[in-house]
């Protein structure tokens, strides 16, 4: 009985051992669907991770850049100080050079015209001298030369009382105001 009880016994086991194809297709199902829920914790685990880790980022970033968008500000204001003063500065000079214009052209024209009449006394007190010293006569003997000093000083009497309506009137009347 030993021999055939251990077919039986075995046999008994055969049949409890026999799964369907349903119940084969229901266990791989089933072993899917917990190494995809498995392989779904370990990804979501990470990804919680990987956020907290782009919250700790976000929030540092804030608190770097509220300062430096604060530094930033200040720097434009005082720029923008500083070309204020730059246009008061180069208004200032510009002002500076046009008195300095007038100036020379004032001086140019105050002492210009008396030496003028000094240079031209001197080059007539030359001449007269020299002729003097060669023996010509001091008085102009030709009509010619005659002529042309009463010219001269005709053009000096001219423009001695011309009006002023020239560029340097115009100049002075400007500065005058």
């Amino acid at each position: 009985m030993g021999a055939i009880g251990f077919r039986l016994e075995n046999s008994k086991a055969r049949e409890r051992a026999k799964v369907s194809v349903g119940e084969l297709a229901g266990l791989l199902v089933a072993v899917f669907w917990a190494v995809l829920v498995t392989l779904l914790a370990v990804v979501l685990v990470r990804l919680s991770r990987v956020l907290k880790e782009a919250t700790v980022l976000v929030s540092a970033v804030t608190e770097q850049a509220v300062p430096l968008l604060t530094d930033a500000g200040a720097a434009v204001r005082s720029a923008n100080e500083q070309l204020e003063r730059v246009d008061e500065i180069t208004a200032n000079v510009q002002d500076a050079a046009a008195n300095a214009n007038a100036l020379s052209s004032t001086v140019a024209a105050t002492l210009g015209g008396p030496l003028v009449k000094v240079a031209a006394f001197s080059y007539g007190v030359r001449k007269a001298v020299a002729k003097q010293q060669s023996g010509a006569p001091a008085v102009p003997g030709q009509v010619g030369e005659r002529e042309e000093l009463a010219r001269l000083i005709r053009a000096e009497v001219r423009a001695a009382t011309a009006p002023r309506n020239g560029l340097l009137s115009r100049v002075r009347r400007a500065v005058r105001g």
